[in-house]
């Protein structure tokens, strides 16, 4: 089981924030797509019959929502969990078929909106750090793009680099990739975000994960509790 650690920036600049973990091995992620794909287009439907007649106004004022859009806010920026789910809701975009194992992610995502990072955790050094960006840091996205970090976003950091923000998503060596068998998935709730609505996003991920992958081992679920 990965070890993970709170850092004390952390706990003085976000207390009431909460870090969602869901370890799992003995997965395959070659699997074709075909059975996922059709358990998609059902995750799709739902959302659309769940928010028929919604405006953006109104999907702001779910409180999940809400505690994301404060977050958000503070940096000038907009949610982007919120923008996939209009994109499903409002201009019939499918959810992407990138591989099983960030596929599921994307589904339990635009269900809870939760936001969720997924990682290969093999392409990860030991030890893990929730943080905060300094002024100064820096890491680069998972196209490449060298991206200077807002300082106070939260943060995850290996023993060698930061390897993914809340704002600015995952880096570039950590994600997980069609050859991933030991997976990551960390869940970052701000305050205002319940135990309960970060425990649904991992049980649901969990859920997938053991309709597709049914040699699949839980190795941790918990909560940590930013305070």
């Amino acid at each position: 089981m990965l070890e993970v650690g709170l850092t004390t920036a952390l706990k003085k600049n976000h207390p009431g924030a909460l870090i969602g973990l869901l370890e799992l091995s003995g997965v395959r992620n070659d699997q074709p797509l075909t059975a996922l794909q059709a358990l998609q287009r059902v995750v799709e439907t739902n959302l659309k019959e769940r928010y028929l007649g919604w405006s953006r106004a109104e999907l702001l004022q779910l409180p999940v929502m809400e505690a994301y859009r404060e977050y958000y806010k503070h940096f000038d920026m907009t949610y982007h969990v919120l923008l996939q789910l209009e994109s499903i809701i409002f201009k019939d975009k499918p959810l992407p078929s990138v591989s099983p194992l960030v596929d599921i992610n994307f589904m339990a995502e635009v269900d809870t909106l939760i936001l969720t990072a997924s990682h290969d955790t093999d392409r990860l050094t030991r030890p893990i750090l929730f943080d905060i960006a300094q002024p100064g840091d820096q890491f680069t996205q998972m196209n490449g793009t060298l991206k200077d970090l807002q300082p106070g976003d939260i943060l995850m950091k290996d023993g060698k680099r930061i390897v993914c923000t809340i704002l600015y998503g995952q880096d570039n060596l950590s994600p997980i990739t069609r050859s991933t068998t030991h997976a990551l998935y960390v869940a970052y709730a701000p305050r205002g975000v319940t135990a309960d609505q970060v425990e649904s996003q991992l049980s649901l991920v969990e859920d997938y994960a053991h309709i597709f992958f049914a040699e699949s081992q839980v190795l941790q679920h918990r909560l940590l509790f930013v305070s």
